[in-house]
C-alpha cells in the first residue's frame, strides 16, 4: 500500500512539474526579451483589426469559433480597444478595454467583464496579460483566470493564445489571429 501511495504521489508531482515547467504556463516575458519585431501596443493595437479564432473546451475539441472586429485608439499613455465578437453559435458580444501604459513595458487594463484590473507586460515580440473574466450568463457566468499571450510575427500578424482556468484546471483555450485592416 505504501508503494502504491508513493507511486501516486510521484505521478502527481511529475504532472505538476510538467504543468509548471514544460507547458504554456511556464512562459515568462523574460523568455522573449530581445526578440523581434518589437511589439508596440500603441502601434499594433491601433486602428481597425480583424480577429478570427477558435475556442477549445477542456477535452481539447473546438467548442466555438469567432470573428471579432476590433478598433484601437491611443492618446498618449492611454488607449481604448473595442471588440465586437460574432460566434459560430450565433451569439454576439462586445467588450471595450481601457488600457494604461506603465513603467518598464508594463500596462494595466480594465473592461466591464473583467474582475478588477488586468496586468500585462510587453517583452520583445510578445505581450503577456493576466486577468479574471466573468463569462456571460449564457456560458454559465463563471469567473475564470486568464493568461493571454500575443505574439507579433514578421508580417505584422498577431497570434493570440489564451488559457482560461477555473480552480487551476484548464477550462478552455483560445487561439486566434489578429490582422490590421488597412483602409484605402
Amino acid at each position: 500500500m505504501k508503494l502504491l501511495t508513493a507511486l501516486v504521489v510521484l505521478i502527481l508531482l511529475a504532472l505538476l512539474a510538467r504543468s509548471m515547467f514544460f507547458s504554456f504556463r511556464s512562459q515568462s516575458p523574460d523568455d522573449y526579451t530581445g526578440t523581434g519585431p518589437a511589439f508596440s501596443l500603441t502601434e499594433h493595437l491601433n486602428g481597425e483589426i480583424l480577429s478570427e479564432g477558435l475556442i477549445y473546451g477542456p477535452n481539447g475539441r473546438v467548442t466555438n469559433s469567432f470573428t471579432a472586429r476590433m478598433e484601437g485608439e491611443w492618446s498618449g499613455t492611454t488607449g481604448r480597444l473595442s471588440e465586437a465578437f460574432t460566434y459560430s453559435n450565433g451569439q454576439t458580444q462586445n467588450r471595450e478595454w481601457q488600457l494604461t501604459l506603465g513603467p518598464d513595458n508594463t500596462f494595466t487594463a480594465t473592461a466591464d467583464d473583467i474582475v478588477g484590473q488586468a496586468t500585462g507586460q510587453v517583452s520583445g515580440s510578445t505581450v503577456m496579460m493576466k486577468y479574471k473574466i466573468i463569462l456571460p450568463e449564457a456560458s454559465g457566468g463563471h469567473v475564470l483566470s486568464v493568461t493571454d499571450w500575443l505574439y507579433l510575427t514578421e508580417s505584422g500578424v498577431i497570434l493570440n493564445r489564451s488559457e482560461l482556468r477555473k480552480f487551476g484546471i484548464k477550462a478552455a483555450e483560445l487561439v486566434a489571429t489578429m490582422r490590421a485592416q488597412r483602409t484605402n
